[in-house]
């Protein structure tokens, strides 16, 4: 049994056997938050998650009280208590970027990853409908064909080189699109500047690039749903 506070670090049990994998995507991949690796315990909560890119946007939490707890690949944030884990540096996505994100939230009005410095920078789930992007103080809202936010989902969000933004949704392209410039900065993973909109629910994988294309969007759909 792990003794509170007592360090231990979760990884190289969730590598799968060829095919794709983020990592095939060389300097386009920008940052990889893995499923059940790269995960600092402290107790059962989560202490670190590191960065499986070569980037090393490591997500920390020093706090006891904010660290979100890990259950079985999944991390647990609770936002009555703010829970995140922090970078110390930003990544800075100022052209085509694709996120793919798996996650199960549990209320509305909540940041999922955003900037804790840096004002109106952010990505949160508005309303049990629709998403809301913001860069440089600019932002859209993108609603959903059917169904709700409140779900186990996976997620994949694109900017192409025309600034235009897509939702993907269990892999089907939503079919609100929004045209968004700006530069998106994050360094949060469940809050957004100044430790507003805690996340409240599950986040089991993170992954970020700074290009899109057909086939990158389709590699992360299919691997987000082998999770």
């Amino acid at each position: 049994m792990l003794a509170l506070k007592l360090g231990m670090s979760i990884g190289g049990s969730n590598r799968p056997m060829g095919g794709w994998t983020p990592d095939s995507e060389g300097t386009n991949l920008v940052a990889w938050y893995k499923n059940k690796e790269g995960i600092t315990l402290n107790g059962s909560d989560v202490s670190a998650w590191a960065d499986s890119s070569s980037n090393s946007f490591d997500m920390v939490q020093a706090t006891a009280s904010k660290q979100p707890a890990y259950n079985s690949g999944d991390i647990e944030f609770v936002a009555a208590d703010t829970q995140n884990l922090q970078s110390a540096s930003d990544i800075t996505l100022s052209g085509a970027f694709s996120i793919g994100i798996k996650l199960e939230p549990d209320a509305l009005n909540l940041a999922v990853i955003g900037s804790n410095n840096q004002p109106t920078e952010f990505l949160k789930i508005m309303t049990s409908e629709a998403l809301r992007v913001s860069t440089d103080g600019s932002l859209v809202d993108l609603s959903l064909d059917e169904g709700t936010f409140i779900a186990d989902i996976n997620l994949v969000l694109t900017r192409n080189a025309s600034n235009l933004i897509t939702l993907y949704i269990n892999g089907v392209a939503q079919a609100d699109t929004e045209t968004l410039a700006g530069t998106a900065d994050i360094n949060a993973i469940g809050v957004r500047n100044v430790n507003n909109n805690p996340y409240d629910g599950t986040i089991s994988e993170i992954q970020i690039y700074n290009s899109t294309s057909a086939a990158l969007t389709a590699n992360i759909n299919t691997y987000l749903s082998t999770l």
